[in-house]
């Protein structure tokens, strides 16, 4: 059994060094697709802007160019996309019933929203979808990391999304209004969302919840470590989305993993439950909450069930909380009562959490 902690622990070490650290935003590209009942429709990506410039430059073999703060936030990014918009269009694909389309294209570069944050590239592209087309393919080969394709079959409809892989091409995603969700359909959909946006999504939630696993597996004090983070990041989930509560995410990103770096370090000085642990969990929830509203607020909420859906996303934030507990209860069993525990898995487990954290804390602040 200790042989089998061990690798465990090696295989999670294997997998969290080349992560990025960010789980809400999971990389920086956000992607949405709008199609109206007039036949015309709008694609817009919105990217890091001189991120973006810099790979079509590369592909294009165009020499790099020195650029000042000004240049990096705005006209000049834009005129150096807008000079290499052929190259962007090789990696990006958007089909109507299997056949290619080519919009027309328009870019722009607007300034940081968040201060020290990229200037982002909001490429749209727009046009009229075939008469017969019912549905449409997307692909888009300028990211390596995770994002939401949003897709919504009218201006003011529910969205449908889909996660995909830089340069995967989607699942067929319909263009025209389909009948109205019932709430179960609702549930169903926010619930498989708030699961995913955890598991396998949510790289820094599950960490969190692995931090307070360690410190002590007994059902009680686990059962009101979790309650608090609950509590607290349903309170901020719910300001958040009906627009009582607003933090930026550079401020709310590096706190996170600020909060699993504590917990993680925590664990190597305290061997029980204290009283203000649960007030810092407590804490670290509303953090999280903030951090879950960022991502939901991307997704956007059906107005007609946006209670449905706020609870649904939480819930299935919860189921997959849980599963990460249980199955780490799974693997340690019994073994958690065993002398050399401390030493050999709360210890080296904590100490790496820890150091991943700090380095998402780093990364996120740069």
């Amino acid at each position: 059994m200790t042989r089998l902690l061990a690798r465990s622990l090696l295989a999670l070490g294997l997998c969290l060094l080349p992560q990025r650290g960010v789980a809400h935003e999971l990389g920086t590209t956000r992607v949405s697709a709008t199609f109206n009942a007039d036949l015309s429709y709008a694609v817009e990506v919105v990217t890091d802007a001189q991120a973006l410039v810099e790979k079509l430059e590369t592909l294009a073999d165009v020499p790099a160019e020195a650029l000042t703060p000004t240049d990096a936030a705005a006209s000049r990014l834009e005129d150096r996309l807008r000079a290499l918009q052929e190259v962007w269009r090789s990696r990006v694909g958007l089909s109507f019933q299997g056949e290619p389309s080519r919009p027309d294209l328009t870019i722009r570069v607007t300034p940081a929203a968040d201060a020290g944050g990229p200037a982002l590239a909001v490429v749209t592209l727009s046009g009229l979808r075939p008469p017969d087309a019912r549905q449409f393919t997307w692909q888009y080969g300028w990211t390596f990391a995770s994002y939401a394709l949003i897709v919504r079959t009218s201006p003011t409809g529910a969205p449908a999304v889909q996660w995909l892989e830089g340069g995967v091409v989607s699942a067929p995603q319909p263009v025209v209004a389909s009948p109205p969700a019932s709430w179960m359909d609702t549930a169903g959909r926010y619930l498989r969302l708030g699961f995913t946006h955890i598991l396998p999504l949510g790289l820094d939630h599950v960490l969190f919840v692995l931090g307070l696993f360690l410190l002590n597996s007994r059902l009680r004090p686990l059962i009101t470590q979790v309650s608090a983070f609950t509590v607290a990041h349903s309170i901020t989930l719910a300001l958040s989305m009906v627009g009582l509560v607003s933090v930026p995410a550079s401020i709310v990103e590096p706190l996170i993993a600020v909060s699993i770096a504590y917990v993680a370090l925590e664990n190597l000085f305290l061997a029980e439950l204290t009283t203000w642990r649960v007030a810092l969990v407590f804490g670290c929830g509303l953090l999280h909450g903030l951090g879950f509203a960022g991502v939901l607020s991307e997704l956007g909420l059906p107005r007609g069930e946006f209670t449905t859906a706020l609870l649904s996303f939480n819930i299935g934030v919860e189921a997959a909380q849980l599963s990460v507990v249980g199955a780490a209860a799974l693997l340690v069993g019994a073994q958690a009562s065993r002398a050399w525990y401390r030493e050999r898995v709360v210890i080296p487990a904590s100490t790496l959490i820890a150091c991943v954290a700090i380095y998402w804390t780093i990364e996120r602040m740069a």
